[in-house]
């Protein structure tokens, strides 16, 4: 590590500054394990009663046999699209073909750099293509899915322009930093991708979403007022209640609460409305923890931890010589790096997803522990529960690998035997 490696304009990166980025790496992952291994609700229903999670004692054989045949038909295109994703990521790391192929274009190294990474995202889009049209296939005989081809292409591109735009910036920063301070640029670096990450959390809600649906308020009447009233309630107060028009692309329920402080809204799905009001209700009785506690801060600030603990490891990977001999790429700081940095960023995120579901896990856990308190009605929460795993389809058992990968939330019968974990606690009949 101590060798001179040799950098942009014929400035070197020395020893020092990789074990700087060491131990910058070290402090932060410290920091970041630190601060999850305290704050994540590892028992959110402290000393209440083990009850056992059993798909058979809330779901029908038939239930049960739809849901694996589903989950069966979409993990084909979701494994291959993983395994696309390993294997570009794997191209692009350890063969020279993205400094070859951003070699090839034209223009000051900005230019290239953009072009670089619009080049290599859309290689990836449309190797993924065909399996996302599967994947949609899927949707559609399983009934999951009410969008054209055309809406549908629409939707993916738009995702991949989003995706694409952040990617470009934290991209091209680095190129621009590594130009300018090709010792030191995991510095600000790093400063950048934790303020990256907290922009983009708070423009989500007022730039993104509307680009995927359009949003109307909920008409006054006795629903709106019983929601406005128990974030009320729950301390929680918000400043409208949405409804997105999610049926153009999806049979699927679902409810969330966006936005932070003065933009804080309730968000329905309009196929939600046809749900029982009392269902509907502990829907949002859910989301309402997560407002109630930060969770989307929470998320937000530990985001940003790893992202500027990425930054430091960024720097120390891009650094080694025998990485750099195989890519073909002198320096980071050269428009040839753009593949290297997108390798580097895909599998970065494919490592790190087991870790962020496991928190997750945990925090929508206690979600549904703030529900149960908040409305004390375990039995309409079990009914809610069922319905959406019904409506969604949801995988009653996921194997192992599976749950590790994608689970970001409990299954179904774990959330119904935390219900009747909860009712047991608090002296109620189980649903």
């Amino acid at each position: 590590m101590a060798r001179l490696i040799e950098g942009t304009g014929g400035r070197t990166e020395t020893g020092t500054g990789l074990r700087a980025a060491g131990v910058a790496l070290v402090v932060l992952g410290a920091a970041l394990a630190a601060v999850v291994a305290v704050t994540t609700p590892w028992d959110p229903l402290r000393d209440a009663p083990a009850v056992a999670a059993d798909p058979a004692r809330d779901f029908s054989p038939g239930q049960i046999a739809r849901a694996g045949a589903f989950d069966a038909a979409v993990n084909v295109p979701v494994y291959l699209s993983l395994a696309v994703t390993l294997v570009v990521a794997g191209v692009l790391v350890l063969t020279p073909f993205g400094a070859w192929l951003v070699g090839r274009l034209k223009g000051p190294w900005w230019a290239r750099t953009l072009l670089g990474v619009l080049a290599l995202s859309g290689v990836s889009l449309l190797i993924k293509w065909p399996l996302g049209m599967l994947y949609e296939t899927r949707l559609r005989e399983y009934g999951l899915s009410t969008q054209h081809w055309g809406e549908w292409s629409a939707d993916r591109l738009k995702n991949f322009g989003v995706q694409t735009i952040l990617v470009a910036i934290m991209v091209l920063a680095v190129v621009w930093l590594a130009r300018r301070r090709p010792r030191t640029w995991w510095i600000p670096a790093a400063a950048g991708a934790f303020l990256l990450t907290v922009v983009a959390s708070f423009v989500y809600p007022v730039v993104v979403e509307p680009l995927f649906n359009d949003f109307t308020p909920l008409p006054q009447g006795r629903l709106r007022t019983d929601l406005i009233a128990m974030a009320s309630r729950d301390g929680v107060p918000v400043d409208d209640v949405l409804v997105a028009d999610a049926s153009r692309r999806t049979t699927a329920l679902n409810a969330y609460v966006s936005g932070f402080g003065a933009t804080r809204r309730i968000v329905l799905y309009d196929t939600l409305l046809r749900a029982p009001a009392n269902e509907v209700e502990l829907i949002v009785a859910h989301e309402l923890g997560h407002a109630k506690r930060g969770d989307v801060l929470y998320g937000t600030m530990i985001g940003g931890l790893g992202a500027a603990a990425g930054a430091c490891l960024l720097y120390l990977v891009t650094s080694l010589p025998a990485l750099r001999r195989r890519t073909g790429v002198r320096s980071v700081g050269d428009p040839r790096a753009v593949g290297l940095l997108l390798g580097l960023m895909s599998l970065a995120t494919v490592l790190s997803g087991p870790a962020e579901n496991l928190v997750s896990r945990q925090i929508e856990a206690r979600a549904d522990v703030h529900a149960l308190d908040l409305t004390r009605d375990p039995v309409t929460f079990a009914a809610m529960q069922r319905r959406l795993a019904v409506t969604n389809i949801s995988d009653l058992s996921p194997d192992a690998f599976e749950y590790l990968m994608y689970a970001s939330h409990p299954t179904t019968p774990q959330r119904l035997a935390l219900a009747r974990s909860w009712a047991r606690l608090n002296g109620m009949p189980e649903p």
